[in-house]
């Protein structure tokens, strides 16, 4: 049995409010499509996933998701039977998981119990029981009270064998009187098929308001880790000045030699960044035998660091550079250089610390030959990234 995951992005997100679709939001740097699709994309009973997004929104997809292996992007429809309709036909595998963007975090648990129920039915969906109190109301006052032990929360992902739900859609009911099904499971139901349901997560729950927000980031924090990466870097004097330290442009009588603009301190950053994900070191993403380079500015490399950490769901917390060298003096330029550090990398400025220390005039640096840096970054990220 092989199985796509088809991930339902085509929504507006208009209860969320902003201007920017929930789907492409952020969380810990990460946008909620991305965390959807890594979430699937990783598990090893999934043999593809796709994505069906609304029309205009293919320049902010691409950003989102980046390099995955996602096929085609597929624009949606009017409706999301009619947008779920259109992946359906991207969908070359017996079974299919549909699922919704903005449930970002599934755990790969519910993904095995739904594979493992679609050896044996046709439509299966993840439930979680209801804890509270149910009853209805007029608005203002509780009209009547219901009983919940027969009631659950239907998430998804939702999974069917491929062709029963293509027919089942094909078979529904059209026109304005119509009702819109939410789900998946609610057009097999009302075509009197069997759905069958499998335990459900908490970490399923859908970003719908605002105050979803928070939650989801707490949710995401509690499963991530602290890590730290150090770095370190040297550049010895060449040719005429200025010295490039931090992205600016230092006043000195001397330069930096390097294949690159020789900007030592960001070097030793984009290591500690590098270091802190597992993501080897600078020369791997940079080599310097590569002319592409020849003269670029650090902060090109700077840049790609922090991007990669975020691409993994990681975020940045503090970075903290000692620049070692006799001369220029960092002093004059250091909150000028912290401001530039924070900016290439979206902080704070708090969250950036840089030092300037010499060697007592012992070594290559003592001897002003030229400068050297160390870096640490502390950095967040999810168990097991």
């Amino acid at each position: 049995m092989q199985v796509t995951a088809l991930i339902v992005a085509a929504g507006s997100g208009s209860r969320m409010g902003g201007e920017t679709p929930k789907q492409y939001r952020t969380i810990a740097g990460k946008a909620v499509l991305a965390h959807a699709v890594d979430a699937l994309l990783d598990h090893p009973a999934i043999h593809a996933v796709r994505v069906v997004i609304g029309e205009g929104q293919e320049e902010m997809a691409h950003e989102a998701l980046g390099d995955r292996d996602v096929g085609a992007l597929v624009i949606g429809g009017a409706s999301r039977s009619e947008s779920v309709g259109n992946g359906l036909a991207a969908v070359e595998t017996s079974h299919v998981l549909v699922h919704d963007a903005a449930r970002p975090f599934c755990p790969g648990e519910v993904v095995d119990r739904l594979v493992e129920a679609l050896h044996r039915h046709a439509a299966v969906v993840p439930t979680l029981a209801v804890p509270d109190t149910v009853a209805r109301s007029d608005g203002v006052f509780l009209t009547s009270s219901e009983s919940r032990n027969e009631l659950v929360r239907v998430q998804t992902p939702q999974g069917f064998l491929t062709r029963h739900l293509i027919d089942t859609l094909g078979q529904q009911p059209s026109g304005e009187s119509a009702p819109a099904p939410t789900d998946e499971a609610s057009v097999i139901r009302a075509a009197g098929l069997p759905v069958a349901t499998v335990e459900g997560d908490g970490m399923l729950d859908k970003l719908t308001v605002p105050a979803d927000w928070a939650r989801a980031e707490a949710m995401l924090e509690a499963r991530m880790t602290p890590r730290t990466g150090m770095g370190f870097d040297v550049h010895g004097f060449k040719g005429p000045g200025p010295v490039m330290l931090g992205g600016i442009a230092i006043p000195h009588d001397k330069g930096l030699a390097g294949h690159s603009d020789a900007d030592v301190l960001l070097h030793a950053i984009t290591d500690a960044l590098l270091g802190a994900a597992g993501m080897g070191d600078i020369g791997e993403h940079f080599p310097p035998s590569d002319e592409q380079w020849r003269g670029a500015s650090s902060d090109l490399f700077l840049v790609h660091a922090a991007k990669l950490v975020r691409g993994a769901g990681g975020t940045i917390d503090h970075v903290d550079a000692t620049v070692i060298c006799e001369a220029p003096k960092v002093g004059p330029h250091r909150d000028a250089i912290r401001a530039r550090i924070a900016s290439i990398l979206g902080l704070r400025e708090g969250q950036v610390s840089v030092k300037a220390t010499t060697t007592e005039k012992l070594g290559f640096t003592g001897r002003r030959e030229g400068i050297a840096c160390q870096a640490v970054a502390n950095i967040r990220m999810a168990h097991g990234a």
